[in-house]
């Protein structure tokens, strides 16, 4: 039987989201339940030893490590964390009013430090995504007191700053040559001790928190790219939570350790307009008409994932009803073409085996591909052995799997830092001025447009055949019966919290 935890409330209505002014709400098995420690498995190795610039910002917030000024709660709404209330000045200034905080190191969480923590982030090259489509600049008005401008108008600034890429972390945390490194300086309740390269990680417990004492004495973490082997340690008893569950591991588990969490991750094929042969429209779109997703949702994913229907998925329920009909910018080559234009050259696919899924669709693909007169080879690795790769569009064509609301809870930032011109995960090399303009004008908008606009700007990238949605996942992640508290998060930007704890 499956565990389905509470869907995610998909309406992005900026009202509700972005409310003025908030209040405070504020190793062993042996020992007392407060001394115990929490195993976990999680599948991508640190990329870059855990900077907050990287994919790896993401661990950082799973495992409660870091916190930016505010938090999304379940809904998507702005709430409160290092930032106990803010109000907006005027369309490009913000003001936010510091809770008493400190760093994991002891010193005091300040207006200045948290200046210097955006500051960092804003000069970081390349540029987290969360700030791909505006300019940030932060001021200490006095020691409680940061205030926030933006270079042009930016209605989900809240809902940015809750970006695992804009956790603050104390001064000590930043290098003289750019280098930042979380350990022992984020503001969490669980303090980073130890990181072991790429297999291995220590967390205590941080008791200075401002939220109170974490329930678990720290958190024990083992970097585990193989699916299969995640699945083995959790059924063998070696970690209480083993996250992303290849769907093949699904019904060798005890039903009761394995929770199915409605996620906005979509799976796509991304093609490389940039370079080499999908920079012609017409052989990307002969690429989009080979592809065939609803083949993959039995045979590949076991059921636990539903045809793209675009970029965004059944987790945000809104856009259902509200995808734009999409006009393909040509009409894609024939299988002859192909071979002629080719000349039997092989595209290269690549596809990373932390999610184990991912080969598997990118051998469906190679077949349906070469049936439209491609030739292809694979490059399949572990995913921190490519990222620099594929930013650097050293691929023709890459199957990924993407949380769409993991930057902000927004999809404006989804949109821009993947397919606008400058967008610093723009991994197909997609510089169409019609996209930038559709995505600046969904930036833009206020409530009243902006699901409007958000729809218009998706169907404006489909359009040029640079993305091909290919699932919506169901993601699945492995809790042991021991643990109470863990969080099943459709964002996938929390796993371990406050909460936390061996019964």
């Amino acid at each position: 039987m499956r565990t389905i935890p509470l869907r995610l409330a998909a309406a992005l209505l900026l009202t509700p989201l972005l409310a003025g002014c908030f209040s405070d709400g504020s190793a062993g098995r042996g020992g007392a339940r407060s001394e115990q420690r929490i195993r976990v498995a999680l599948a991508v190795p640190p990329a870059q030893a855990l900077s907050p610039y990287s994919n790896d910002a993401t661990v950082l917030s799973k495992l409660s490590v870091v916190e930016g000024l505010t938090r999304l709660d379940v809904d998507g709404t702005a709430k409160p964390a290092l930032a106990a209330s803010w109000k907006q000045a005027d369309d490009t200034t913000w003001t936010f009013e510091l809770r008493d905080a400190h760093f994991q190191d002891g010193t005091k969480v300040t207006a200045e430090a948290v200046a210097n923590a955006l500051a960092r982030a804003s000069d970081a090259e390349p540029a987290p995504r969360v700030l791909s489509d505006i300019e940030l600049t932060a001021k200490a008005q006095d020691a409680h007191t940061v205030v926030l401008t933006t270079g042009t108008v930016d209605p989900v600034l809240p809902l940015r700053l809750a970006s695992p890429a804009l956790g603050i972390l104390s001064p000590k945390a930043y290098g003289s040559n750019g280098a930042v490194s979380p350990i022992g300086a984020g503001t969490g309740p669980f303090k980073i001790t130890k990181l072991s390269g790429k297999t291995q990680a220590t967390l205590d417990r941080f008791d200075g928190y401002w939220g109170g004492k974490a329930k678990a004495a720290g958190i024990d973490v083992s970097w585990i790219a193989d699916g299969t082997a995640r699945a083995n340690a959790l059924r063998g008893g070696s970690v209480d939570i083993a996250e992303w569950i290849p769907t093949s591991q699904a019904e060798l588990l005890a039903p009761e350790t394995l929770h199915e969490v409605p996620s906005t991750r979509t799976d796509s094929l991304l093609l490389n307009t940039g370079s080499g042969v999908f920079r012609d429209a017409a052989m990307r779109a002969a690429a989009r008409e080979a592809v065939e997703p609803n083949a993959l949702v039995d045979s590949v994913f076991g059921g636990y994932a539903d045809a793209a229907q675009g970029l965004f998925g059944p987790a945000m329920s809104w856009t259902r009803d509200k995808h734009v009909t999409v006009q393909h910018i040509v009409k894609a080559a024939t299988a002859e073409q192909v071979k002629q234009q080719t000349g039997g050259t092989a595209i290269t696919l690549a596809t990373y085996t932390n999610r184990t899924e991912l080969p598997e669709v990118a051998s469906v693909l190679q077949q349906q591909l070469e049936k439209a007169g491609f030739t292809v080879k694979q490059d399949v690795r572990e995913y921190s052995q490519m990222e620099a790769d594929l930013l650097a569009g050293k691929y023709d064509a890459l199957v990924f799997s993407r949380v769409t609301l993991l930057d902000t809870g927004d999809p404006v930032a989804y949109l821009a830092s993947d397919y606008t011109s400058k967008g610093s995960y723009n991994i197909t090399r997609l510089a169409e001025p019609a996209v930038d303009r559709a995505i600046s004008a969904a930036a833009e908008s206020g409530a009243g447009t902006r699901q409007d606009k958000v729809m218009a700007a998706e169907a404006a990238v489909l359009s040029t055949d640079a993305v091909v949605p290919l699932i919506h996942e169901k993601v699945l992640q492995g809790i042991s019966t021991d643990v109470e508290g863990a969080i099943l998060d459709p964002r996938e930007r929390s796993l371990v919290g406050l909460d936390t704890r061996l019964k």
